[in-house]
């Protein structure tokens, strides 16, 4: 048996109305093309549902048997439908989005107050988490969007370039103080060879970062070494600052290290850049709200790294 929902519906109608031809108004179809439709509805049953004279349509036993399961089947999928459309306004409506706690506390809360300002009506979500929890939340649809440096393709993951920020090295503005006798500079430029004879501290091994960092510090001799680490930015630039090490990272951390006593330097020979990425589920649609969301982080990320080139100046 296959009975479309379409024919119940003027199955119901019908019967409701007791006349083929007002019936056929309300579907805004042709009184023919609503009689073929009841005629396949019988044929499929296997008996007559309606008893037609030139002034009444009654129901038939079979019809009025059919009647009340037609009419509860119309309801409920009718319901449904209803919430089903209710969960897809309210989807519209919420965004939520994965990033690394760097981002997260130094980057989104400018993003967000930006877009919440425009889009008063959504309902935007932070889930802050390390960068491969990040790719697991849209890998299973519980973030829309994430926001990192994913270094590497993933076969369900689509992967959009937002900004590419150079590698950096961090050290405490009192170091260069008593070198330079300077207590303000706090920006330049540095060659991987000034890195040869510092104390060097990092990210964990399995950091996508780090072993790009490592990469490049293996031309000095110096990848790989047992040093002091730490899982996040906001720890390194800290250590940086008490001058417990010298800090490798992209140029997007100049957020927190304005809030710290560090001085910044861009590596040079060769300067190295790492790209910064939105990623989404493969294959999902792409709202509008989420391509709004993205146009401003890439202009505040521009900004970012247009201040790095003012610095350096």
């Amino acid at each position: 048996m296959n009975i479309s929902l379409r024919q119940l519906k003027a199955f119901v109608l019908v019967a409701t109305l007791g006349n083929f031809t007002r019936a056929a108004e309300r579907l805004h179809i042709t009184q023919a093309g609503l009689s073929v439709m009841m005629r396949e509805i019988e044929t499929q049953l296997g008996s007559r549902l309606f008893d037609r004279t030139t002034r009444s349509v009654t129901l038939t036993d079979a019809g009025h048997a059919l009647l009340p399961v037609a009419s509860a089947a119309v309801s409920q999928l009718d319901t449904v439908a209803g919430q089903i459309a209710t969960f897809g306004q309210m989807s519209r409506k919420t965004l939520r989005i994965a990033a690394t706690p760097l981002v997260s506390s130094h980057l989104m809360p400018e993003w967000f107050g930006t877009f919440q300002r425009a889009n008063p009506d959504v309902d935007l979500r932070l889930h802050e988490t390390e960068l491969a929890q990040v790719q697991t939340l849209v890998e299973q649809g519980e973030a829309d969007m994430g926001f990192g440096f994913f270094t590497k393709a993933s076969h369900g993951i689509e992967r959009t370039l937002l900004q590419s920020f150079r590698l950096m090295r961090v050290t405490a503005a009192k170091r260069t103080a008593r070198k330079t006798g300077n207590p303000k500079a706090e920006a330049g430029d540095a060659s991987w060879h000034a890195l040869r004879d510092e104390t060097l501290i990092g990210l964990p091994p399995d950091n996508p970062i780090q072993q790009l960092v490592e990469t490049h510090l293996a031309r000095i001799d110096r990848a790989d070494e047992p040093r002091a680490v730490f899982r996040r930015f906001e720890t390194l630039i800290g250590m940086a600052e008490a001058d417990i090490g010298t800090a490798i990272m992209p140029t997007f951390a100049l957020q927190a290290c304005r809030h710290r006593a560090v001085r910044w330097e861009v590596l040079t020979d060769p300067e190295v850049t790492l790209g910064f990425h939105r990623i989404v589920k493969r294959g999902r649609a792409k709202p509008e709200l989420w391509r709004q969301f993205t146009e401003l982080a890439v202009e505040s990320m521009q900004r970012i790294d247009a201040v790095a080139d003012e610095r350096r100046s």
